[in-house]
């Protein structure tokens, strides 16, 4: 008896129209009946808190120099996917945990937000993959070289001298 309602119940389904229609409307979309809004910063239904936010565009700064100023202006800094407080990568999340067991001041930015500072960081750096980490300007590697770095004692000397970071309560 089951068996015979369920199979009925699924061929009177599958004899519905699906909606497999999508429209666009001032940046927006709906697709089985859900509604989907885009990213478009000029979209009207998105409140201006929400819109992404770029803050080289419009800035005579070149993303070359942008980066240069990240790198030369704070002791340690990480591209990344994600933010120290929430990796979106394990080797992210790897990184971030051996550089704070230091306690040291770290800087960050989150690649995934802009592509275009994604490339503007590898061409910089001549080295394809993330995270990126930067300690007093200079170049040293991913997670695998930190990691390397900070079981051979190699990273605690590379980050003396830097301030530690006051411990939050």
């Amino acid at each position: 008896m089951a068996r015979l309602l369920s199979n009925t119940v699924f061929k009177s389904i599958g004899t519905l129209p699906t909606a497999r229609y999508s429209r666009n409307v001032f940046g927006s979309f709906y697709e089985n009946g859900l509604k989907y809004s885009t990213t478009v910063p000029s979209d009207p239904d998105t409140h201006e808190d929400f819109r992404p936010t770029n803050k080289v565009q419009g800035s005579t700064v070149s993303l070359k120099d942008f980066v240069e100023q990240d790198v030369k202006g704070n002791p340690v800094m990480i591209y990344m996917k994600g933010v120290p407080d929430f990796p979106q990568c394990g080797f992210s999340s790897l990184a971030v945990r051996v550089l704070k067991h230091y306690n040291i001041p770290l800087s960050a930015r989150n690649i995934l937000e802009d592509p275009e500072l994604k490339n503007a960081v590898k061409a910089f750096s001549h080295w394809p993959t993330f995270p990126q980490i930067f300690i007093r300007g200079e170049f040293i590697g991913g997670s695998d070289i930190i990691l390397n770095m900070h079981q051979t004692g190699e990273l605690k000397e590379k980050l003396k001298g830097i301030a530690a970071s006051p411990k939050s309560e």
